[in-house]
């Protein structure tokens, strides 16, 4: 029996349903960012979110997880790191993972360069030992996440890291973030929902008229699973100090609370979604 031509339809749903994922990604890279994640999912459209756990506000973010057990998120698995101003390293020993380290003996930065560097060095186990080490803190926080997905690395920027992702996630019975072809079409194959559509990295938006921007898009939705990855921040004076996209932040922020969104995804009945519903699927097909 060939398997639904719609990720959409793996989850139960006509062809003709909009489905959206309103993301919060870098849950926890510093205290403007969690509060903002946290009001747009309990006072805007956004669904879900994901931690970085190896960053210096996860501790709270988790704190914020634990008093609001109602909230979907996933773990941003994280290699990576781009603020000059707020350094974070691996969760395991440095001395147990020195291929994810750059000659400084830091993480390295998501530039292209960095990236390449990283990806043509980064040995399997190391990243093994690092991906468990982040799954293992959220656990002892007695967290339950949704998903795994990768912080400024699409798809884990390897073959063989998205591989290792989507094996921790079914030792867990999560759900996985693939939006690169041909993964996708693999995974569906599999019977594991996955986006149908583009994807949407918020950072890839103007921050001059965005919100129009995003009323436009969700007007024009497709059929189909859809997935946002947006990034609010309040913009405060510590971020402003600290992080060259905070103005990104701060227009999604504001566009995600706002009313007009609301309602715009009301008027094009869009069907708003979170990973627990990929997760079930998921955790059923695991060992596809």
């Amino acid at each position: 029996m060939n398997a639904p031509e719609r990720s959409s339809e793996l989850l139960g749903y006509p062809p003709t349903a909009r489905l959206l994922i309103v993301n919060c990604d870098d849950f926890g890279m510093y205290p403007a960012i969690n509060a903002a994640v946290i009001e747009s999912i309990d006072a805007g459209i956004a669904t879900s979110c994901s931690l970085m756990v190896p960053c210096p506000a996860a501790p709270q973010a988790m704190d914020l997880l634990s008093r609001r057990p109602q909230i979907p998120f996933g773990i941003h698995l994280t290699l990576v790191c781009e603020m000059r101003g707020l350094r974070w390293g691996p969760m395991a020993a440095k001395e147990r993972v020195p291929s994810l380290l750059d000659p400084a003996g830091e993480l390295f930065a998501p530039t292209p360069a960095g990236r390449a560097a990283l990806l043509g060095q980064a040995r399997l186990d190391e990243i093994e030992l690092e991906f468990r080490a982040q799954i293992g803190a959220v656990a002892e926080a007695g967290l339950t996440p949704t998903h795994l997905d990768f912080h400024c690395l699409a798809d884990g920027g390897r073959q063989d890291i998205l591989d290792l992702a989507v094996m921790l996630a079914a030792e867990a019975g999560l759900a996985v973030r693939v939006w690169l072809e041909p993964a996708r079409r693999a995974m569906r194959r599999r019977g594991r929902p996955v986006i149908d559509n583009d994807f949407l990295d918020s950072y890839s938006l103007d921050i001059e008229d965005k919100a129009a921007r995003y009323v436009q898009l969700l007007r024009d939705l497709p059929a189909g699973l859809n997935e946002w990855a947006v990034h609010p921040g309040l913009g405060d004076a510590r971020a402003r100090a600290v992080d060259d996209g905070w103005a990104v932040r701060r227009t999604d922020y504001a566009f995600l609370t706002s009313p007009q969104a609301r309602d715009v995804l009301r008027q094009e009945d869009i069907v708003p979604i979170d990973y627990r519903t990929m997760q079930q699927v998921w955790s059923a097909n695991r060992t596809a």
